[in-house]
């Protein structure tokens, strides 16, 4: 292929294999350092273990490619094609994935760490325990992703679509970004609907006019986090910690909120109809303005 050796273990370290047809190839723990494979097909390649550091796979083909343990740190895969991959323990640190398709891939313990995934289509991918520390997520689409234990420590997911994805026990501290802190735009808010969020730590977190219907945020860690006029209609906070939270305006018709820490909380203009707040406790929230109207408050602490 262009003189070059397509094999196992090849040394292919700054080819030139751009809109190469490699399909099915298997280049098992090749060097492919810095090579250029923009809009190659590497459909169901086989790249475990490869070395592809600094690689240009621009519009690159790589649905259903194997590339466990690979390593793409900085490299560059922008609009590339990698649906249904199998990329468990791969390194993509500092890669820049805009617009990549990635639904459905097997992320899981992939190294993304401050990975550029800009409108990335993630949607169903498989990223427990995956790093994501730092990974630029904005506008992104993971509805259904899977990111139980996933770090997401100082990620950015303005405006990404997190509908019913999964991230139990995953870790968003301090202070997660879900919209953007200069803009009030509504368009700029993560969608977490009906998302798995059950022991997140999401301290301090920025989700301010959020939408958090349904969402199950039990036993999660929001201690201070802004979540004003955010939309927690029928969302499940048993046991959530919310000591210090700002909920000012937010609706939580429906919401369970059963032996919830909302101590200090700011729950001025808030909308509470239908409420569960069984032994919660309430000790020095503000409630002015609030719609108490058919709360259960049996067991609650509070002082009036």
């Amino acid at each position: 292929m262009n003189g070059y050796k397509i094999e196992p273990g090849a040394n292919l370290e700054g080819a030139d294999l751009g809109g190469a047809n490699l399909e099915g190839a298997d280049l098992t723990s090749a060097n492919l350092m810095s090579a250029d494979l923009m809009r190659a097909n590497l459909t169901g390649a086989n790249l475990k273990g490869a070395f592809l550091w600094g690689a240009n796979l621009n519009r690159a083909k790589l649905d259903r490619a194997k590339l466990g343990g690979a390593n793409l740190d900085q490299a560059r895969l922008s609009g590339a094609d990698l649906k249904g991959a199998s990329l468990p323990r791969t390194s993509f640190w500092l890669a820049w994935l805009p617009g990549a398709n990635l639904s459905g891939a097997n992320l899981n313990d992939a190294n993304l760490t401050a990975a550029f995934l800009g409108g990335a289509d993630l949607s169903g991918a498989f990223l427990g325990g995956a790093n994501l520390k730092e990974a630029n997520l904005t506008g992104a689409n993971l509805p259904g992703a899977k990111l139980q234990g996933a770090d997401l420590e100082g990620a950015k997911l303005e405006a990404a679509n997190l509908k019913a994805a999964n991230l139990r026990g995953a870790k968003l501290s301090p202070a997660a970004v879900f919209m953007s802190p200069e803009s009030g735009d509504r368009e700029v808010i993560a969608n977490l609907s009906g998302a798995d969020l059950s022991g997140a730590k999401l301290e301090a977190a920025n989700l301010k006019a959020a939408n958090l219907s349904g969402a199950d945020l039990s036993g999660a860690h929001l201690d201070g986090a802004d979540l004003q006029h955010a939309n927690l209609s029928g969302a499940y906070l048993e046991n959530a910690y919310l000591t210090g939270a700002n909920l000012s305006g937010a609706n939580l018709t429906g919401a369970n909120m059963e032996e919830a820490t909302l101590f200090r909380a700011n729950l001025t203009g808030a909308n509470l109809r239908g409420a569960i707040l069984l032994d919660a406790n309430l000790n020095g929230a503000n409630l002015e303005g609030a719609n108490l109207m058919g709360i259960t408050m049996y067991g609650t602490i509070y002082d009036l």
